[in-house]
């Protein structure tokens, strides 16, 4: 059966039982991404013959060992056995065995430095839920805090405090990746430190791998349960995704791994790192895809679109005079295609900013404007 598989919490032990070029970006706060300046061996790997890149992949690998890092965690959880349950059992056994049995889980996965005084990028799914995360640095281990974290773009903030200045990541332009550019992925699959792999750019623009919708580049580069949170590295050093999972019949590698844009991670982390999490758009509806049935029920040419089944009172939608049974076809300069479009761009949109709404309603197009709140906390 074919499985989408995160990598971490991979290698789950169970004690007891077993964000163009960019370099460098300072948001108005001054929260430093990245490293400053240009990646140092930019301009030597673009005049570097093939033959060379043996070389340029060992100075890569020299100049990131210290800069990803090795994340271990710890989360306590009960155990409740059903079987005893029964009365027999629970006699046979004594009545105590009915309590939950309180035990340690392990997980392990990687991150990567983004700043000089210990910010770390990882994946939310690496500590989401734990009660203690480790990372390991140049063989220290430090415990860390965790900032923020994100669970729709699976994107985690850690900060370490470290007496000395450590070496931070350089930030490449994900929007300009093509298919065939060379790939490096740095890691600690299966709790192997340090582990370095090469394969090509596989596909880019992938949409389809998780139900939110989020882009994703797809890579060959070989990443296993572990990996979740580690740096995509172009050619020239530089990170443009960071490592989120795999695609997978047995639960190994397969040739198909998926990482998230380091565009779109950096406006994630730079919100992190102010509110500990993240701020969107709010609209107010329930949607639903449309079928291609529905779609000639309605007058549709195509079957593009969200359906509203819902809108919440006094929200965004319901004053701007949305109403179920709406199709919601384009926000503004953006057509919606689909359900995960609508999500995407109004996730994006600040609180504040008014859209422009294009419905199809009565077999003829309207618009409305609304105008955007920030999403409710749960």
């Amino acid at each position: 059966m074919k499985r989408l598989l995160f990598i971490i919490p991979a290698l789950l032990i169970i004690l007891a039982a077993g964000i163009n070029h960019f370099s460098c970006s300072k948001d108005k706060q001054g929260f430093l991404l990245g490293n400053s300046g240009e990646s140092p061996i930019r301009k030597e790997i673009e005049s570097t013959r093939a033959d060379e890149i043996q070389s340029a992949f060992r100075k890569i690998f020299k100049m990131y060992e210290d800069s990803v890092v090795y994340i271990t965690t710890e989360q306590t959880v009960q155990i409740r056995h059903p079987f005893f349950d029964d009365p027999i059992l629970r006699e046979f056994f004594g009545r105590d065995r009915r309590e939950p049995q309180t035990q340690k889980r392990t997980g392990l996965g990687t991150g990567f430095i983004i700043s000089e005084d210990g910010y770390i990028c990882t994946n939310h799914h690496v500590i989401s839920g734990v009660d203690k995360v480790n990372v390991t640095v140049k063989d220290k281990i430090y415990e860390a805090r965790v900032i923020g974290s994100d669970e729709r773009t699976d994107i985690g903030l850690l900060k370490i405090d470290s007496k000395e200045k450590l070496n931070p990541v350089y930030f490449g332009d994900s929007d300009i990746v093509q298919v065939g550019d060379w790939a490096i992925a740095i890691g600690n699959p299966f709790g192997l430190d340090k582990t370095f792999t090469v394969g090509v750019i596989s596909a880019i623009g992938r949409r389809d791998v998780d139900f939110m919708g989020g882009s994703h580049i797809q890579t060959d580069a070989s990443i296993n349960p572990g990996n979740s949170g580690g740096p995509l590295i172009n050619i020239y050093g530089e990170v443009i995704g960071i490592n989120r999972m795999i695609y997978s019949k047995s639960g190994g590698y397969m040739g198909i791994g998926f990482a998230i844009p380091i565009n779109t991670a950096k406006s994630v982390l730079v919100q992190l790192q102010k509110y500990q999490q993240v701020k969107r758009g709010y609209l107010g509806v329930s949607i639903l895809p449309i079928s291609e049935n529905d779609a000639k029920q309605i007058g549709l040419e195509k079957n593009e679109g969200a359906f509203v089944a819902e809108v919440v009172e006094k929200s965004p939608a319901a004053d701007a005079g949305v109403r179920v049974g709406d199709v919601i076809v384009r926000i503004n300069n953006n057509n919606i295609k689909d359900t995960k479009d609508l999500l995407n761009v109004i996730g994006e949109t600040k609180a504040g900013e008014t859209i422009t709404l294009t419905i199809w309603r009565n077999r003829q197009l309207i618009t409305l404007k609304a105008k955007i709140k920030e999403r409710p906390a749960r």
